[in-house]
């Protein structure tokens, strides 16, 4: 007996891998949250699926679902938006799958953190700017570990990533600066990545919260924040070593300019 996990992407239903189309479409059960997965992207299972919205249910409820449901030889599939390894909660779900003799395949899909970097045409890793991402959330009801505090991971000065974190923009700012931020710093906020009604912010650090504020993002939002977010970025003369000229490499040996 197997389970599939699928992501099915940001919002926009054309951003669903080929794979995870194709077990979507195949599928006798549809679990799906709903109050994040698109209803386009729901409305493409087979004729006579059984379809199951799950923002109402609680994790023994789910998972009792679909196992009763592969146990009857039904292929169930559960599609989460996004990625699954973000942020997806599935290993909880996984946990108790297997304690079933059930067998889990988890299906990537576009995590809203690339779909928001694509849509404001950011490359998140800039030679010579910055080479990391760290993708995080600020800490709110929900505690993070004692060495992941935001202040710490932004003592690294690299491109962040804050998932879950709308309403916590003051909270940003500050530990921000207290890791030594300029308060300038580019910061680009995308309000439902890719879904019909997404919107983009642009603004800076010191201008965060009153422009989420000012625009009603309380939720849903990812905030990629760093410079390599700055709107003249491509003024600039970054360039990597992988198409220079100059560079050798495995393909393609190096010419140098006489």
């Amino acid at each position: 007996m197997k389970i599939y996990i699928i992501g099915a992407g940001p919002g926009d239903p054309d951003l669903i891998t080929v794979k995870g189309l194709k077990l979507l479409e195949e599928a006798d059960v549809v679990m799906y949250a709903d109050s994040l997965v698109n209803e386009e992207l729901i409305q493409r299972s087979k004729s006579g699926a059984e379809i199951v919205k799950t923002a109402g249910m609680h994790l023994e409820e789910m998972v009792d679902y679909m196992v009763l449901r592969a146990q009857e030889g039904k292929k169930v599939v559960r599609v989460h938006t996004g990625d699954p390894a973000v942020y997806g909660a599935i290993m909880e779900q996984i946990a108790l799958l297997k304690k079933q003799n059930i067998e889990v395949e988890i299906i990537p899909g576009v995590s809203s953190v690339f779909a928001s970097a694509a849509r404001v045409g950011a490359e998140l890793t800039i030679p010579d700017l910055t080479q990391t991402v760290i993708l995080t959330r600020a800490e709110g009801r929900t505690p993070v570990p004692k060495y992941e505090k935001l202040r710490d991971l932004a003592s690294h000065q690299c491109t962040i990533a804050l998932f879950l974190s709308a309403t916590l923009t003051k909270k940003i700012v500050r530990e921000f600066i207290e890791a030594g931020w300029s308060e300038k710093t580019p910061v680009a906020v995308v309000y439902k990545a890719t879904w019909p009604d997404e919107k983009i912010v642009r603004t800076t650090l010191e201008n965060l919260d009153e422009d989420m504020q000012k625009n009603g993002i309380r939720k849903q939002a990812m905030i990629l924040a760093g410079w390599a977010l700055g709107e003249d970025i491509h003024d600039k003369d970054y360039r990597s070593k992988l198409y220079d000229k100059a560079f050798t490499h495995g393909f393609r040996k190096g010419v140098l300019e006489t």
